[in-house]
């Protein structure tokens, strides 16, 4: 066990982790060279395609040094503020950490998220200064704004290149002197705790975990402790590019697990295995449950792939135990799920996902977030979608939750940025100069307020100069309103959204705007109104497809051209009472483009 080092990867996002990994893989020649690509740990073509890591990853190195030979389970993780729930589970199965910073960006709102959640649990952290070949690198000042934050000594600073693999030596070489290595005691109870799983179409589960007592041996009698369930170990390894099968797993290190388990909800990230016949006494606590920011509905375009759809969603749980689902119906769009995301990133990832691993196409409702609402007789009820709020006769106030946003920027955008946050009903708290060139702004904002557009337009504002990190703070009571869309009449409950009484208006206006110009005429008038209760705010029309009936009529007396248009109009109003408006699924997804 003295020989094992576990420890992550953390960084904000663009700072160079994935390089950095893919050059150790290729020093400790993990991976041959015909093998070897950018990127090597994601397996995700969309990782690739969006030039960023989605899920954390973990591989086994093969290091020696000074005639000794030590194992390193390293994992990259993501650094989207939307994966951050991806960290917290590779920082709970490690005991140190290599905090990368861009030498051409500086300390950014994601670098101290990351090193606040691996300071909670007690990591070892190394600072490394990245990219120092690029020619706009600012060593010395970065160095400066790191000492700053983490208050080591400068010495304790490693500066490397991920590009080059210049400075590698010395990163490996602080890996083994400074990270201690596992405690655990390889002879008690086996208590081994699940921090990943995936679903594989022909072996069934596939569960990663790092064992912290005891051992676990190939066809050993396992139990998951919170799940309940009892697996034989078919087969247990570590991992290497590939699975690599071996006949046991000793405490301190990571591997993975097949039980042919076919059914994802029987296991559970954060779980702890132990053995059926002698297990542990108590489960491994500190994980905790991941708590969804955005919810929006996902429905299967045709009704008969509920099941389907059903089925893609377990399956893509497994690998991302961020995504919350549960059965919902609409009257417009039928039988669908309602989905608890991380953020709009995670959301259309998601999308993605389904689409191209399970060749699911879905539609997805307005997102929002989870707000309180309280009756009058003071009963709590949780609020998911538009469609749950009660009578607004019977209801006393709603409660919407707030965050706690970091943005670390350059001192010419502070006027803008705050400009936006007002915007956004967010609150001025704190403002901190880190050196003369970069200041730190804290802002509470209504967590609704930041989830469509808010992070492309600080981007827009700074110039791409701003880093923006958050954290969940607590519910307020706000003046709520459910903005409903007719047509005809008609609710269509998919476009059914709680917003901000004094924000109402204008949304409800831009939203009818926008599906005037979105659906197809028909061959009868189409109102579209939005509604606050009873209250129309805003309406548009679509004009009725009209066949000119008189075209047949050469000449004649005008009465046979007013017979004519006369019974149109009767068959309109007919049509108008008897028609119902199809929304194409365009509609659905364009309207959540409404900028």
């Amino acid at each position: 066990m003295k020989n094992i080092r576990n420890f992550c990867i953390i960084a904000h996002i663009d700072h160079g982790k994935s390089t950095l990994a893919d050059r150790m893989l290729e020093m400790t020649q993990t991976i041959s060279e015909r093998k070897m690509q950018d990127q090597a740990l994601d397996d995700m073509d969309l990782e690739r395609e969006r030039g960023i890591t989605i899920k954390a990853h973990a591989i086994q190195l093969d290091y020696h040094q000074d005639g000794v030979d030590y194992v390193f389970n390293l994992i990259d993780t993501p650094g989207h503020v939307d994966f951050s729930y991806e960290v917290s589970r590779a920082i709970g199965a490690c005991e140190g950490a290599l905090l990368l910073v861009d030498a051409t960006q500086g300390v950014q709102a994601q670098t101290i998220s990351n090193l606040y959640l691996a300071l909670e649990q007690d990591l070892e952290i190394i600072p490394v200064l990245n990219k120092i070949d690029m020619p706009s690198a600012m060593v010395d000042d970065v160095a400066e704004e790191v000492l700053d934050l983490l208050g080591c000594e400068l010495e304790e600073i490693l500066y490397a290149s991920g590009k080059t693999g210049e400075g590698l030596d010395g990163v490996f070489k602080a890996v083994v002197d400074r990270i201690p290595p596992p405690e655990g005691d390889p002879e008690a109870p086996l208590q081994a705790m699940i921090f990943d799983s995936l679903f594989d179409k022909y072996r069934g589960v596939i569960a990663y975990y790092r064992v912290l007592n005891g051992q676990i041996k190939k066809n050993d009698q396992i139990k998951f402790f919170n799940a309940g369930g009892e697996y034989q170990a078919n087969e247990i390894g570590i991992l290497k590019m590939d699975q690599m099968p071996q006949q046991v797993i000793s405490a301190g290190n990571v591997g993975y697990v097949i039980t042919g388990i076919k059914e994802s909800k029987e296991v559970k990230v954060g779980d702890t295995i132990t053995l059926r016949d002698n297990p542990c006494d108590e489960a491994i606590q500190g994980f905790e449950e991941v708590k969804p920011m955005v919810f929006a509905g996902l429905f299967p375009i045709d009704n008969d792939d509920f099941e389907d759809l059903r089925d893609a969603l377990g399956k893509l749980q497994l690998n991302d135990a961020s995504l919350v689902f549960q059965p919902e119906t609409s009257v417009a769009l039928g039988f669908g799920f309602r989905c608890g995301f991380l953020g709009m990133l995670h959301l259309e990832i998601i999308q993605e996902r389904l689409e191209r691993e399970f060749d699911q196409n879905v539609l997805t409702t307005v997102p929002n977030v989870g707000y309180f609402a309280y009756t009058k007789k003071g009963v709590e009820l949780e609020i998911n979608t538009p469609n749950d709020l009660p009578d607004p006769t019977k209801m006393d106030h709603v409660k919407e939750p707030y965050i706690r946003a970091q943005i670390i920027t350059k001192p010419e955008f502070i006027g803008g940025i705050i400009k936006l946050c007002m915007d956004k009903r967010g609150i001025l708290k704190n403002q901190t100069y880190l050196t003369e060139t970069r200041l730190e702004m804290t802002f509470e904002l209504p967590l609704a307020e930041i989830v469509f557009d808010f992070y492309d337009r600080l981007k827009t504002i700074s110039k791409g100069y701003a880093s923006f990190d958050y954290q969940p703070l607590d519910y307020r009571s706000s003046d709520l309103v459910k903005l409903d869309i007719l047509l005809n009449g008609e609710p269509v409950d998919a476009f059914s959204s709680l917003i901000h009484r004094t924000k109402a208006e204008s949304f409800g206006r831009r939203l009818c705007k926008r599906l005037k110009e979105i659906l197809p005429k028909q061959q009868f008038r189409i109102i579209i109104q939005a509604s606050i209760g009873a209250k129309v705010i805003a309406r548009e029309t679509i004009s009725a497809l009209r066949k000119d009936v008189t075209a047949k009529c050469y000449g004649g007396d005008i009465s046979r051209k007013r017979k004519l248009l006369e019974k149109q109009k009767a068959g309109k109003k007919k049509m108008r009472e008897v028609g119902n408006v199809k929304v194409p699924q365009k509609a659905f997804l364009d309207v959540l483009k409404l900028d």
